[in-house]
């Protein structure tokens, strides 16, 4: 049974191939065209995964997309008739599209898959939105039952879903409406303050820990539940819709009633940000986190499981990820670590061959199914050796030794270093094959991997690898983080006290505060999003971490992913070494191919226009 998963056009499309239910190979489209969240339909993605997998069209079973799009209409129209007159203009826009093209989905996948080969014989199938979210977490989980937990900003009708997974079934046992959704709330303060919706949520999260506790921060918390959402015991809210347009206008909320509800303007992008802004990110990730928690708690209540799997948008929130693991509500936690819209090609797929196919599902003792998430493109030596020279570049090639012993030490010696291995993360997150690395101990290195690496805002946290043996003593964890997904407090032993006055400082000089021996990957409240490294799964990864601590003692090194502000991570040589020449990384390796910045050909620094470095 070979199965093509399918998400596409709305935001981070990709594709997936499941063969006799094991995950073979999976990446987004945004990855080849090199636009970031690229919605179009996942043609590149779709031919690596059918090279990857040895397969052609004519040998796939079915093609499963990620959602049904006569619900999703049915919706929009439904929602359109109950706000009516208001939403005309959206109306306008939007409905031309879906009766021209989304409507004819069938129509349009098999035009697109027909510039590939013929797929006239090919079953296509539409499981719902959120039973592909349920489906992408459960069945890679490795657990033979679960609660599952989904929460996004909307599918067809659904914003969060309660299932219960059995073997190879799945059963929802409850699910919340549009338009009430904590993931469309959550966007709604992403929009206010700034940042763009659909990919500024995670800029939301790192701005939260600047926010100040206490009696302002109450009256914030007070003023969204008395005016924005309610919140049941059992977790499911109810959004009044007099603050929000997403409905039906063509933002996320009226500006203006937002800015006499919270009595500051909304932010525009770019601008400088705040203590009233830290303030108001605060407040909705704790609203957030309580309606997460709040809805784990109904899950365990309505399965009476041990285990949860978290999937949708929502459950790539890791600081409330970390406080659902303090919770312990549950002894295992697994969350998919493409989580959003990309992971649903995956889950689309899983649902398919398990619940349309009925195919009987194994569970094994140990790891999860995910492969590492390492399901991505990679290259051979032979590959790298002639895009390299058609560059131009100059580069050595050294033994396995020679490359871990050289690396570790040109880190310690504050060297970034661009580091591109194996196969390409499935994911938002680099994970130790597409990552840029520092050394977490240097107290300069988050300002320069902000400012002159990433070319992004500075006040933007970074997360920490380690081994993971050796988490628990750098990190309050109690089990492992192998997909940078949970938010945790770093351990007392590494902690440096901040001054008494710290809450009154300004947000520039909070900054640059050190507050551990870990400088670098401490945020301003003391936590950090952590990965755990373990040798089975990516073992090149963990020997340089290993090589690190021989060298320095310390088995931590930073990880962020291996791109520039406004671009997809890295997925081929070229993009690799065009990233490398075009900030101030210094080093780059490629497999055992090392190159120095100082010894390729000169290449003028091209860096993002229009970007404030805030807090600086």
């Amino acid at each position: 049974m070979n199965i093509l998963g399918i998400s596409a056009f709305y935001h981070d499309s990709a594709a997936t191939i499941l063969v006799d239910g094991e995950i073979i190979a999976a990446a987004q489209e945004e990855r080849f065209t090199r636009k970031k969240h690229d919605p179009s339909f996942p043609i590149n993605a779709i031919e690596y995964c059918l090279e990857e997998s040895g397969l052609t069209l004519n040998d796939i079973d079915a093609v499963a997309f990620y959602d049904k799009p006569f619900l999703k209409f049915e919706r929009l129209i439904e929602t359109y008739y109950a706000f009516a007159p208001k939403g005309i203009r959206s109306f306008i826009n939007s409905i031309p599209v879906w009766i021209k093209e989304k409507l004819f989905l069938k129509r349009i996948i098999r035009q697109e898959l027909k510039k590939i080969g013929d797929n006239s014989n090919v079953q296509l199938l539409f499981p719902e939105h959120h039973l592909s979210h349920a489906a992408s977490a459960f069945y890679p989980s490795n657990f033979e039952s679960a609660a599952i937990l989904t929460i996004d900003g909307v599918g067809e009708w659904a914003t969060a879903s309660i299932c219960h997974g059995k073997g190879s079934s799945i059963t929802v046992l409850k699910e919340l409406k549009f338009p009430h959704s904590i993931g469309l709330l959550y966007s709604a303060f992403t929009y206010f303050l700034g940042f763009k919706v659909n990919s500024g949520e995670y800029k939301l999260m790192g701005l939260a820990p600047y926010g100040n506790s206490g009696k302002k921060l109450d009256r914030i918390i007070e003023t969204i539940k008395s005016e924005l959402i309610q919140i049941y015991d059992d977790g499911s809210i109810w959004l009044n819709q007099r603050y929000f347009s997403y409905s039906t206008g063509l933002k996320m909320v009226p500006d203006r009633k937002w800015e006499n509800l919270f009595g500051i303007p909304k932010r525009t992008p770019e601008s400088e940000i705040r203590q009233e802004h830290c303030d108001l990110a605060l407040a909705i990730q704790r609203v957030t986190e309580e309606v997460v928690l709040k809805m784990a708690m109904e899950a365990q209540k309505l399965t009476k499981e041990k285990n949860i799997c978290l999937a949708g948008g929502v459950a790539l929130n890791g600081v409330a990820n970390g406080k659902l693991e303090s919770a312990n509500l549950f002894e295992k936690i697994f969350i998919q670590p493409a989580a959003g819209d990309a992971g649903g090609s995956l889950g689309a797929s899983l649902a398919s061959h398990y619940i349309k196919f009925e195919r009987p599902r194994k569970t094994i003792q140990g790891r999860d199914l995910m492969k590492g998430s390492l399901l991505g493109p990679q290259y051979s030596d032979d590959e790298i050796k002639i895009k390299l020279t058609d560059l131009s570049a100059t580069f050595k090639v050294v033994s396995d030794d020679v490359l871990m012993m050289e690396t570790s030490k040109s880190i310690a010696d504050g060297k970034v270093i661009g580091w591109f291995q194996g196969r390409m993360e499935f994911g938002p997150r680099a994970l130790g094959n597409r990552s840029i690395l520092a050394d977490p101990r240097n107290p300069g290195m988050q300002k320069k991997l902000n400012l002159s690496i990433k070319y992004r805002e500075s006040f933007r946290p970074f997360a920490p690898s380690v081994t993971k043996h050796r988490a628990s003593d750098y990190f309050d964890l109690k089990g492992d983080s192998p997909y940078m997904l949970l938010v945790k407090p770093i351990s007392n032993d590494i902690k440096i006290e901040v001054p008494s006055d710290f809450d009154q400082l300004e947000l520039n000089q909070k900054l640059y505060i050190e507050r551990s021996n870990l400088p670098a990957i401490t945020h301003v409240d003391y936590s950090t999003r952590i990965q755990t490294v373990d040798k089975e799964t990516n073992p090149r990864y963990f020997e340089l971490i290993e090589a690190f601590e021989r060298e320095t003692g310390c088995p931590v090194l930073i990880n962020t992913s291996f791109n520039l502000r406004g671009e997809p991570i890295v997925n081929t040589i070229e993009d690799a070494y065009n990233c490398f020449m075009n900030s101030e990384m210094d080093i780059l390796v490629i497999n055992n191919f090392i190159l120095q910045k100082t010894e390729q050909p000169e290449s003028p620094l091209i860096k993002p226009e229009n970007i404030s470095l805030v807090l600086d």
